[in-house]
């Protein structure tokens, strides 16, 4: 981006700064159109669960502002010998998440391609002036985490194993496999949209939020303090997690992981106690991941009473926010 001169207008009210989750136009004093995008190739065999995956992840940076998406427009890269039909059951997958999001599918654009991509170009509205943003975290603020970190081990295992060996044998503990139920339970966890999470924040009133998805929580997280001009502490042990992660965190998470631990090292401390298995699992790449909200600490047992009676179960503070470096993220066991 540093190519090209950056755009000025005053109704552009959010997206150019650095870790800016979407763009924000505002039209009227009450309203403002909400623009992202996202896509990625598989990274789940089955391709319905695919489609909804990469459908909820587009659709996530809407959530973190508390808007509603609109309209979608699909983004396709197809080998097209691979058949017509699983297209379609990737398509089928993002217009049903679309659909549950309260938007709609109004076209797209697709291209031959030697490798499977799909994603959703998103448009959505807010009111700009209740809208959140990743700028507002403030000293003494809670930081609540709504959905398990992992995806980025759990798939990364998955695909270290054949697919027909994968379905006559099922998916072993330890010895190198996953637990059993856990790659399942993170396929749910990254198709399961961050609506309520999102309509839950709005009705309680937060000062910032963003999603975890390929920086992962580290480099996210030191968009939102960089943003916010502070620090955050953080509390492994309080962070959400799938399962018996962390023999298979190094190797795992290589590739984005990799990237994220060299680019997060910086402006990250770390106490007593806390291995490289665990930076890495923080460091992991996630796909489709929940919300960092920063709440005022009055309202963190409200916000989260408000979760959990919506369903978001694995909702828990994992730490906090303090003076300090702006960007900067300190660690504890």
């Amino acid at each position: 981006m540093s190519q090209f001169e950056p755009f000025s207008d005053p109704n552009l009210l959010y997206g150019t700064n650095a870790g800016d989750d979407t763009g924000v136009y505002r039209l009227r004093e009450d309203l403002a159109i909400v623009q992202t995008v996202d896509f990625f190739t598989p990274i789940v065999d089955d391709p319905y669960d695919y489609g909804q995956i990469a459908a909820a992840n587009a659709l996530s940076d809407c959530f973190t502002m508390g808007a509603q998406p609109i309209t979608g427009l699909n983004l396709v890269g197809f080998p097209c010998h691979i058949g017509l039909d699983v297209l379609g059951r990737i398509l089928a997958g993002g217009a049903d998440k679309m659909r549950e999001a309260g938007g709609v599918i109004v076209g797209g654009h697709s291209v031959d391609d030697v490798e499977p991509k799909y994603g959703i170009a998103v448009t959505g509205t807010v009111d700009p002036r209740e809208m959140v943003t990743n700028q507002g975290a403030k000293p003494g603020n809670k930081l609540v985490l709504t959905k398990k970190i992992g995806t980025g081990v759990v798939t990364n295992v998955m695909k270290q194993v054949n697919p027909v060996v994968r379905a006559a044998r099922g998916i072993f503990g330890k010895n190198g496999k996953l637990l059993d139920g856990v790659f399942e339970e993170a396929v749910d966890s990254m198709k399961s949209l961050n609506r309520k999470a999102s309509e839950c924040m709005m009705r309680v009133g937060v000062n910032a939020c963003t999603d975890v998805t390929g920086f992962g929580l580290m480099g996210h997280l030191h968009n939102v303090m960089e943003a916010s001009g502070a620090r955050a502490r953080v509390v492994f042990s309080d962070v959400p997690r799938f399962e018996d992660l962390l023999p298979h965190a190094i190797a795992g998470t290589a590739g984005g992981g990799d990237r994220n631990r060299l680019w997060t090292k910086p402006f990250v401390a770390v106490k007593p106690g806390v291995d490289e298995e665990m930076l890495a699992l923080l460091n992991d790449a996630q796909t489709s991941g929940g919300l960092i909200i920063a709440v005022d600490a009055d309202k963190a047992g409200a916000l989260l009473d408000e979760l959990h009676g919506a369903g978001v179960a694995p909702a828990a503070v994992f730490g906090e926010v303090v003076e300090g470096p702006p960007g900067s993220v300190e660690v504890e066991l």
